[in-house]
């Protein structure tokens, strides 16, 4: 009787045992689906928190920055342009360094040559101050008249002013006298850095249209 009593005792444990640890795995389980569950939670809310960040005017945005506003938007409406494509130029040019400097003398921040800056200051009826290249003011107002030249030279088109800046107006002209590079509509630009150039203008235009309206945008909720 005492064994028998003994044993059962030992079956009863044996049961609650495995009880307990049935217990201990479910619950195991659904901590688990309780973190995953969580871990989703917490990812949807990152994206949903990057995804109207995207949406809001990222002024400073590492990829796209808008610095020297004061002195672009100055240049801007004095010689009647889109800030968006003067950031674009900019940016392109030698992204918002002010004493950049390219392997064949171009300066600042849009880079000019001495010689380009030269004409564009007796085009101004101004002398050339050579002192003063690097200064953000100094710098964008050249870059900035000529912009507004080559648009107004060729009735507006961003592709043809963008490729004559990097190229010379020279250059554009004569591609589009040469039937082999100009169609009568399209315009095939024979410099491999001329085409890329023009590229990655359009590109930070069209980014930097869409940065300034989600601004706007912003501004109005």
């Amino acid at each position: 009787m005492h064994m028998g009593a003994e044993n059962m005792a030992k079956k009863a444990a044996k049961r609650k045992n495995t009880r307990k640890n049935t217990g201990n795995r479910k619950n195991g389980g659904r901590n688990g689906l309780w973190i995953i569950f969580a871990g989703c939670c917490i990812a949807l809310a990152l994206a949903l928190a990057f995804a109207a960040m995207l949406q809001k005017p990222l002024r400073r945005h590492f990829s796209y920055p808008m610095e020297y506003e004061t002195e672009v938007l100055s240049a801007c409406e004095k010689y009647d342009l889109d800030p968006c494509l003067v950031f674009a130029v900019i940016r392109t040019e030698s992204f918002f360094t002010p004493d950049a400097v390219s392997g064949a003398g171009a300066q600042g921040l849009m880079q000019i040559m001495p010689e380009t800056g030269e004409w564009i200051a007796w085009r101004q009826g101004k002398e050339y101050d050579e002192s003063r290249i690097f200064e953000p003011d100094y710098n964008i107002d050249l870059g900035c008249w000529l912009l507004s030249f080559l648009l107004e030279k060729y009735n507006g088109d961003v592709e043809l002013a963008a490729a004559a800046y990097n190229a010379g107006h020279g250059a554009v002209n004569r591609w589009l006298d040469d039937p082999k590079y100009y169609d009568g509509k399209n315009l095939t630009i024979p410099y491999e850095e001329t085409e890329n150039y023009v590229k990655k203008v359009k590109d930070a235009y069209e980014k930097y249209q869409f940065l300034r309206e989600s601004e706007h945008e912003a501004g109005r909720e």
